[in-house]
């Protein structure tokens, strides 16, 4: 087994497009015409709706759902949180600048 060392200074690619988790799975994961949320829904046992609401970016992607999606799909539980990590501290240092713009 092989663990990933972090750097307690890592951060992430800024010039890589932000994207939310479920953008990255609608549209690079279920391209496909055979694949559908409905099928993803059967297949991980992750209600249709719940996965609706993380396409919408309406819901989160947890540990939970990430072993879930990566059972089915090729990317890793790993590959979902930490896409998910991204989103969330950009839009956490997003609302912060624009509150310290405000005040």
């Amino acid at each position: 087994m092989h663990l990933i060392q972090l750097d307690p200074l890592m951060d992430f690619d800024s010039s890589v497009l932000l994207r939310s988790p479920g953008d990255v799975l609608l549209n690079d994961h279920l391209r496909r015409p055979t694949l559908s949320l409905a099928w993803l829904a059967r297949r991980t046992g992750i209600s249709s709706s719940t996965l609706r609401q993380i396409t919408q970016g309406k819901r989160r992607i947890n540990a939970e759902f990430a072993l879930r999606l990566a059972c089915v799909m090729e990317p890793t539980p790993a590959y979902w949180l930490v896409l998910q990590a991204r989103y969330d501290l950009a839009m956490k240092r997003a609302a912060q600048e624009s509150r310290r713009r405000t005040t």
